[in-house]
């Protein structure tokens, strides 16, 4: 990824957390000895992860902007 946002930064954390809970979970840390069904979930935690904390921080920027955003005066 070429220049993430802040929210990807954030996102690429906490995809990696969720991976590492995963391996944590299986009780393994090599990534050389995953079976490729575990290989599989590991990239799903990682991957599910990040979108679901980038739609988070999505979301709250949104929030954020519509707070801003003046009220029409008619």
């Amino acid at each position: 990824m070429i220049d993430p946002t802040p929210n990807e930064m954030q996102a690429m954390t906490v995809g990696g957390q969720t991976g590492g809970e995963y391996l944590e979970s299986i009780g393994k840390s090599d990534l050389a000895t995953l079976t490729e069904t575990e290989w599989d979930r590991f990239i799903d935690a990682v991957i599910t992860g990040y979108c679901d904390h980038l739609r988070e921080l999505a979301g709250q920027d949104r929030t954020r902007l519509v707070a801003m955003t003046p009220e029409v005066p008619f």
